[in-house]
């Protein structure tokens, strides 16, 4: 059997199984569900096959955390329970990521946003704020474009948007190859799943340590947990799934550019990663942007998660 054959059957079955986890199927996968703390739960939310997981605690303004790749909720596990000092905190899965259900398709960034302004809304969430790092920044530009009546800020952590992108974001330069190569890598068809299946540890902890600020932060329990994800049937295909839908985001982000986002943004970027270019970046498509660097590299809510923490009280209120 050739591998392209492999990979249909693969996600035909991944397709299939999709939706085969009953309510408590992603509490018994999680391996990390004493984290953040006794005072959230662990939920599901939606119909077999299109499930999302997420972490709920604390009480105050509603606050959406949304994560990128390759992290899950996971990524927001040291900001959590602060935040839950003051608002309901929400730290979701991404369609495809996580514990949430892997569907064969809906991986361009305006159906991802459509996907949540469901889930907000099935919350009883009139307004909220919404906060995004890589993926979940472009999420959440797609959703600002198309729902921005229900954001009170945007909150965008280190991450270029398609079709937005300065160009020197990606010049051939030693210091920016490092940072994107994995967009061409991931968006060929069957390619990460041929390479990475059962690797999943030791790429995930080259990756998280070529783009941080090159201190040892991610604990070997939380390598553990993010491979545990990606390892599963259909992970890789799903998370490669947003960078195959590329194309698709740009053209969308093209013509949502058109019309400027009017409620307040944070743009930030890590120093050793982005740094200004978010504020240049997102000035150019929003009418009030506050800037900030923060001090680390791109993987600010682990790397940083005290000065994201302070940062985000300051902007949310």
């Amino acid at each position: 059997m050739t591998y392209a054959a492999t990979d249909l059957l693969t996600d035909a079955l991944s397709a299939a199984l999709a939706g085969a986890r009953d309510d408590g199927g992603a509490h018994r996968a999680s391996r990390r569900l004493n984290e953040p703390g006794p005072h959230f739960e662990h939920r599901m939310q939606g119909e077999p096959g299109q499930r999302l997981h997420y972490v709920i605690g604390g009480q105050g303004e509603p606050v959406l955390l949304v994560p990128g790749w390759p992290q899950t909720w996971y990524a927001w596990r040291k900001t959590m329970r602060a935040l839950a000092r003051h608002y309901t905190v929400v730290a979701i899965d991404p369609p495809g990521l996580g514990d949430s259900d892997r569907p064969p398709g809906g991986y361009d960034t305006d159906a991802a946003a459509d996907r949540l302004h469901a889930f907000t809304q099935s919350l009883g969430w009139d307004r909220f704020h919404y906060v995004g790092h890589d993926v979940g920044v472009w999420i959440g530009y797609a959703y600002a474009s198309r729902h921005g009546h229900t954001l009170n800020k945007l909150a965008l952590i280190d991450a270029t948007i398609p079709g937005l992108t300065p160009p020197e974001a990606y010049a051939f330069e030693p210091q920016r190859i490092s940072k994107n190569w994995h967009f061409y890598f991931f968006a060929m068809p069957d390619l990460a799943e041929a390479l990475l299946t059962g690797r999943e540890r030791e790429f995930l902890g080259w990756l998280f340590q070529s783009k941080s600020a090159g201190v040892q932060w991610i604990e070997p329990h939380a390598l553990d947990e993010y491979a545990r994800c990606y390892g599963g049937l259909g992970g890789w295909r799903a998370g490669a799934s947003y960078y195959r839908a590329l194309f698709q985001d740009m053209e969308q982000n093209r013509a949502h550019a058109r019309a400027r986002l009017t409620m307040p943004v944070l743009a930030m970027g890590g120093e050793a990663a982005l740094g200004g270019m978010m504020e240049t970046m997102l000035s150019r498509v929003a009418d009030d942007v506050t800037g900030v660097i923060a001090p680390c590299g791109h993987y600010v809510p682990e790397e940083a998660p005290e000065f994201l923490v302070a940062q985000l009280r300051a902007f949310l209120g």
